[in-house]
């Protein structure tokens, strides 16, 4: 995912927008959450474990590797030239906020200088069984890698890490029907992904795909190539709908869009197994979190509310709103104040976690707990 429009005006605002934060530690998480852990780079999607910890993914801090046209296609400037390093990582978080970590040194990529150095590494993370995952996103040559791919990898006993699938040699052997050329990711810009049985969905927003990958044999396959029916509105987050007992089986996905922000401009999309496409529900803004509750209630993680570019007048705007009715009912708002969230999931206990300053300095990022009971 990119958090650009494909303007230079845009870019210098995004990057006043990461001094302003840089320069700002109290930026809080509103009065709808309290912070339960802190000093975080980048946190972007997480879940519960199977022994009750809360993972994270963080996108890390970048560093100074780069590669050059010798070496692959590169993001074209201003976007590019990304410099990348090994800081990307996973923690998990314990019951009373201690951050530890559970892998470390994976690949993590910033975009140049002149575009604010927007920073992704590990993108999500999902459990099958007793099995952690992780979404890499920072990888891949296009971002200063020669050696390293994005794809889906399998975290070991020992916080060591196996590639199971290379996300960017598919993309690359599999181009979906309408990329946006002047805004293009050759080795895609991976955001969140969710298990179901042995298989994780995985969303890539810059091309607009959503991809099926076997963790059994690694194999992967398109399940939809949303740029065909929908074109360049950067598809982001996932949720999965299993009912009856498993006989109706859905997914929902929710997009970003483009900038300038547009408040109300973005959807819900259900997605079939087969990869058959339908717009369910719009009126949203700059989705990039989704979460069903035990009862069908879906939870939609609003970014950015305000109109126009990223900037000093969205902090404090980002929002949860809850759809009932498995997504198709009336909308209401649950928590507000949050700034910058990049990722969320439902806890044990029914509270909501949310990743507030996904997109900010180092040590900036926060994991922030919302009761929505209450509401």
């Amino acid at each position: 995912m990119r958090l650009q429009a494909r303007s230079t005006v845009v870019l210098a605002i995004v990057a006043g927008l990461l001094a302003v934060v840089l320069a700002a530690p109290g930026v809080a998480a509103g009065s709808s959450g309290t912070v339960i852990a802190t000093g975080l780079d980048n946190p972007r999607g997480l879940t519960f474990g199977p022994d009750g910890s809360l993972y994270v993914a963080e996108g890390g801090t970048g560093g100074t590797m780069q590669t050059t046209h010798a070496d692959c296609e590169q993001v074209p400037a201003p976007i590019g030239p990304y410099s990348g390093g090994f800081t990307a990582s996973i923690v998990k978080i314990g019951p009373h906020g201690a951050v530890t970590p559970v892998a470390t040194g994976l690949p993590s990529s910033s975009t140049s200088p002149d575009s604010g150095g927007l920073t992704s590494g590990v993108a999500d993370v999902a459990f099958v069984g007793h099995t952690l995952y992780a979404l890499e996103s920072g990888a891949g040559c296009s971002h200063g890698f020669l050696h390293a791919d994005n794809g889906i990898l399998r975290v070991n006993d020992d916080g060591s890490t196996t590639q199971i699938a290379d996300l960017s040699a598919f993309v690359k052997a599999n181009p979906v029907a309408r990329p946006e050329e002047d805004d293009f990711e050759p080795d895609g810009t991976w955001y969140s992904m969710v298990a179901v049985g042995d298989d994780l969905y995985a969303v890539e927003p810059n091309h607009g795909e959503v991809d099926r990958i076997s963790t059994s044999t690694g194999a992967v396959s398109r399940v939809v190539d949303v740029s065909a029916t929908q074109g360049h509105i950067v598809p982001t987050a996932i949720a999965h709908l299993s009912l009856f007992g498993g006989l109706f089986s859905s997914f929902v996905v929710g997009n970003l869009g483009t900038f300038p922000v547009v408040p109300g401009s973005e959807q819900l999309m259900r997605v079939s197994p087969s990869g058959g496409l339908t717009v369910q529900k719009t009126g949203f803004s700059t989705i990039l979190g989704l979460e069903f509750d035990h009862i069908g209630n879906l939870y939609v993680l609003e970014s950015m509310t305000a109109p126009g570019f990223p900037g000093p007048n969205e902090f404090g705007t980002g929002r949860i709103l809850r759809v009932g009715f498995f997504g198709l009912g009336p909308t209401s708002v649950v928590a507000t104040g949050l700034t910058f969230p990049t990722g969320m999931t439902i806890g044990p206990d029914g509270a909501l976690y949310v990743s507030n300053l996904g997109f900010a300095g180092p040590g900036a990022g926060q994991i922030v707990r919302i009761p929505v009971g209450a509401f």
